[in-house]
């Protein structure tokens, strides 16, 4: 992890203004923010560790845990709410047995909800690692996961 956050911060030290940027590099390469990550990050831009945390924590996009090899994001917007967001977040949430926000044991999923994703139009949606799914349905969501599942075990899983 050093040799990455020092090609990370080349360049860029000394450089508060760049924290949220730094950030995103950071979270891009790793899948999150660890504790030594925000550490290095601070000491390097001159900026207070808890300075780092605050923006780290402000912005959802940011995560303080690692996170699942797969993103499941529910939308949980008046749209997507409307149109059966509920039965939805039920149905992830008994077939990966984690609470939102959570990653499976075995460390293949992780479960996020979100206030509002902006596709409204296609509610309800569910995007998996960065791919929207419109128009999802609790029988469709039980397909996808179980999809990704079985290509795990046969390792053929890029979902």
């Amino acid at each position: 992890m050093a040799n990455s956050l020092d090609t990370i911060l080349e360049g860029r030290r000394s450089q508060p203004h760049q924290l949220i940027e730094v950030l995103q590099d950071v979270q891009h390469d790793h899948g999150y923010l660890s504790r030594e990550a925000i550490d290095t990050v601070s000491e390097s831009l001159g900026v207070p560790v808890m300075e780092v945390y605050r923006v780290a924590n402000f912005y959802t996009a940011f995560t303080l845990e690692p996170r699942g090899k797969h993103v499941i994001t529910l939308c949980k917007g008046t749209a997507c709410h409307v149109r059966g967001a509920n039965p939805l977040i039920e149905q992830a949430l008994g077939l990966l047995d984690v609470g939102e926000g959570e990653t499976t044991e075995n460390g293949l999923f992780t479960l996020e909800t979100v206030n509002c994703i902006g596709t409204c139009a296609l509610a309800p949606v569910v995007v998996l690692n960065g791919v929207y799914h419109p128009l999802m349905t609790p029988a469709r969501l039980r397909a996808l996961i179980n999809r990704v599942r079985r290509e795990e075990e046969e390792g053929t899983g890029h979902a």
